[in-house]
């Protein structure tokens, strides 16, 4: 008599759909909302800055592709570093990537604020901070979350406003008749403002632009030939991102030159004020609304995924269980979880700006990446057979591209992002030398 096949994910999904889920994860919009701190970091070299930081990204991409070969259940940063290279490292990187998940919801706060503020100036940023984060951490109690089918069509909206902004801002500069050669390669290189200090501090923050394509690993149950799918999917995704927000970062250095920075009024909207400079008034709210209803679903997703994330620390004991590893009964959420996420995102949209928060937020996903590019190295340069191209030039130069631009984040940033790790450490001690206290004495 046949044994009875286990239930498992079926393998449904082509390369196609996990592209589209990336592009869908990352936004078409995502260069939007860093525009004016790269611009001010950088001294107008958005364009160059979104190109360094796909070429670190790809590198990456690859890298996170070929081990979610080897890996196919696991999917994250923390199991590949675990895994590969050791599992206090792994720890370290799981710590790093939990400072991701507690940022998010504080720029993604900040963002929302600065954007509502454009609809109604004359509201001060403390009440949009306050009833922002009300509100996403209600949602949060009550177990609503944002669907992926509402996902998928609020990216094709946002498709959809990005070609209007294109068409708009192309018509302005063709429009003023006065675009020379010089004024075209500006946004590439300009010799007034250029230097390469700032320039990487700029990349240390464009990278948020790709934030989000690891996730793509995460589907390697549901996928046809996930071996070469996964990574293609994930390459692919990088490159569309970067090409897409290329070209919309660039227009809008044409459309308005850098000669000086943006004040600090406008700078974290910096993008829906160029858009009011080549699309008039209905531009400026359409595009300021999109990218508002765009925020508000990532930061409700964002404080979801960190007190899932807290909550799932606080069940394996790596957090108290007592207080993280608890679920309210009705609602079926970890409450405790998500009231800690709020206030957090409360205190840190008020005493950080969204530069401070991105950089941070950086400094973790950079830890991460470093980590993946460091594991494929030693398992596809020391510890395995089988063939893939530049096994130890790939992830070498993964390496070395984002510790480059890791180093160049700023020096608060670093000392922060340190001081976290530090407090990682010492939680992981403190837990250790709990587990060690509750356990029965040796029979005498």
């Amino acid at each position: 008599m046949p044994v009875a096949e286990l239930p498992h994910l079926k393998r449904s999904l082509k390369l196609w759909h996990l592209i589209v889920y990336g592009i869908i994860i990352i936004q078409p919009t995502a260069p939007m909302g860093i525009y004016g701190v790269v611009s001010n970091i950088a001294g107008g070299h958005v364009v160059t800055t979104i190109l360094i930081a796909m070429a670190a990204m790809l590198l990456t991409a690859i890298s996170y592709g070929r081990m979610a070969r080897v890996h196919p259940q696991a999917g994250s940063a923390f199991t590949y570093v675990s895994k590969e290279l050791n599992p206090q490292l792994g720890y370290i990187v799981g710590w790093a990537m939990l400072m991701d998940y507690l940022l998010n919801p504080i720029i993604c706060v900040i963002w929302c604020s600065q954007a509502a503020r454009n609809i109604v100036p004359g509201v001060p940023y403390i009440f949009w901070v306050i009833s922002f984060v009300c509100l996403f951490t209600f949602l949060n109690t009550r177990g609503i979350q944002t669907s992926s089918r509402v996902n998928a069509i609020l990216s094709i909206a946002m498709s959809v406003v990005v070609v209007l902004f294109l068409g708009e801002g192309l018509r302005n500069i063709l429009a003023g008749g006065h675009t020379t050669a010089a004024d075209l390669l500006r946004p590439f290189y300009d010799p007034t403002t250029f230097s390469t200090q700032t320039l990487f501090q700029g990349t240390s923050v464009a990278v948020l632009t790709y934030i989000g394509f690891d996730g793509i690993s995460t589907m390697a149950e549901e996928v046809e030939n996930p071996r070469r799918n996964i990574m293609l999917a994930t390459v692919f995704t990088c490159l569309i991102i970067g090409l897409l927000s290329t070209i919309e970062v660039y227009v809008a250095q044409l459309a308005w030159p850098y000669n000086g920075q943006f004040p600090a009024s406008m700078v974290d909207t910096a993008f829906v004020h160029v858009a009011s400079r080549v699309g008039g008034r209905f531009l400026f709210q359409l595009l300021n609304g999109t990218l508002l209803v765009a925020n508000m679903g990532s930061a409700i997703a964002a404080q979801f995924g960190a007190s899932r994330l807290m909550y799932s620390m606080g069940r394996d004991h790596s957090l108290p269980r007592g207080v993280f590893g608890a679920i309210e009964p009705r609602y079926q959420v970890p409450r405790n979880n998500v009231l800690i996420v709020g206030a957090i995102a409360l205190v840190g949209a008020l005493l950080l700006s969204y530069e401070q928060g991105a950089e941070l937020l950086n400094f973790g996903a950079f830890i991460a990446f470093i980590g993946v590019n460091a594991a494929a190295l030693l398992y596809y340069g020391f510890r395995t057979k089988e063939k893939v191209a530049l096994p130890i030039v790939i992830p070498a130069l993964g390496i070395v591209v984002c510790g480059f631009i890791w180093f160049h984040l700023t020096h608060s940033a670093l000392l922060l992002g340190a001081t976290w790790v530090c407090v990682g450490i010492a939680v992981a001690g403190l837990m250790r030398l709990s587990k060690r206290s509750q356990l029965p004495e040796a029979a005498e």
